[in-house]
């Protein structure tokens, strides 16, 4: 089994974080730390120190710390996550089924009393995603064992072969949205995402913005969409995406980041041919084409930022639609009467649905 750790920057609980770790592992065991530009890198016995050339991202750190180890149990955790004893053997236990193939933790916020930070992640029609059960009492459905649409990157594992399998996490990605990519294409893979509430992390969690983060979360976002989603399921995402982009805008506006909102836009407006080809590598290996169609949600219920008064509304709305016009409401195979476009075309309207609303402006490359 192998622990991997991806540090940047100052890292005032790293040391903490390391040390929960070491006192669960076994002889044979691994732990590794990416450093990534630790201002401090703490010493801590048993602890691997991989220092890359350039920093990655957390995606391709995690990518780094799997290719440098030799487990066949991979777990992943924050640096500044420490786990609570038994999380470790709790999730190799549930990454042990073969029908599984990532298992999330219980991550709590710090403090009493106990408190969810995320108990898994949602994922909406449009790619959003949020952390189920955010500020909620650590009790009831937070600590029983079920399907996640997607593992929170705080606190997951999964087998070396179920990673060697959906390809790892995208590196390319950089930051922001790698677990809810990983875990929507091993659902495509026909592997389950499961929650192991024995596996409890503490985070010291808070929501912050700057400009780099907001950038990251858009721009991979709209990855995430045109490249995980099949075809017939991003046929009836796109009305949903054009009636919402430009209300995702007013509150970016709201909230001070719009420009970093056109900037995502524009990088991927910018990149077709680079979008088209991960959209190719990724269906290339989807196994159950129809495993999203239920388990994506078309009502935003997150609790962690101020909601506009109208989404209750909204969410009634899109709610109607995707019970008549979801996938769903067609049998696995059967073709809806009238036209279909193509995959291609398809990932040019979305492209254009994502950022009709606002002609980008100065644009920045950031690769």
């Amino acid at each position: 089994m192998s622990v991997i750790v991806v540090g940047f920057g100052d890292e005032p609980l790293l040391e903490a974080c390391l040390v929960s770790i070491v006192d669960q592992v076994e002889v044979g065991d691994e732990v590794v730390l990416i450093d990534h530009g630790i201002t401090d890198v703490p010493s801590v016995a048993g602890v691997f120190v991989i220092t890359p050339s350039a920093n990655t991202g957390f995606g391709g750190g995690c990518v780094a710390g799997v290719d440098a180890s030799r487990g066949d149990v991979l777990v992943f955790v924050n640096s500044d996550a420490t786990l609570r004893p038994g999380a470790i053997a709790a999730l190799t236990a549930a990454v042990a089924d073969p029908a599984v193939g990532l298992a999330g933790g219980l991550v709590l916020l710090p403090g009493e009393p106990e408190v969810v930070n995320s108990a898994g992640l949602p994922v909406h029609l449009t790619g959003l995603s949020w952390c189920d059960g955010y500020g909620e009492p650590a009790a009831g459905p937070y600590l029983q064992s079920r399907r996640l649409a997607s593992v929170a990157g705080a606190l997951f594992a999964c087998r070396r072969d179920t990673w060697q399998l959906l390809g790892g996490m995208d590196a390319s990605y950089f930051m922001y949205h790698e677990d809810t990519d990983l875990s929507l294409r091993c659902h495509l893979a026909g592997l389950d995402v499961v929650l192991c509430p024995t596996a409890v992390a503490v985070h010291a969690y808070e929501f912050s913005r700057n400009s780099d983060k907001m950038f990251y979360l858009e721009r991979n976002r709209f990855l995430t969409v045109l490249g995980d989603y099949p075809a017939h399921l991003l046929r009836r995402v796109l009305p949903v995406m054009l009636a919402l982009e430009p209300l995702y805008l007013v509150v970016a506006i709201r909230d001070g980041w719009a420009h970093e909102k056109m900037r995502a836009s524009w990088w991927v407006l910018r990149r077709p041919a680079r979008v088209r080809a991960r959209r190719r590598r990724v269906q290339a290996h989807v196994r159950e084409r129809h495993a999203l169609d239920a388990l994506l949600t078309p009502g935003i219920s997150q609790t962690q930022l101020p909601t506009p008064s109208g989404v209750p509304l909204l969410n009634l709305a899109i709610r109607a639609y995707w019970r008549i016009l979801g996938p769903r409401s067609l049998r696995p195979g059967f073709a809806a009467p009238g036209h279909r476009p193509s995959v291609n075309v398809s990932v040019r309207l979305a492209a254009f649905a994502v950022s009709a609303a606002h002609p980008p402006r100065e644009p920045t490359d950031n690769g």
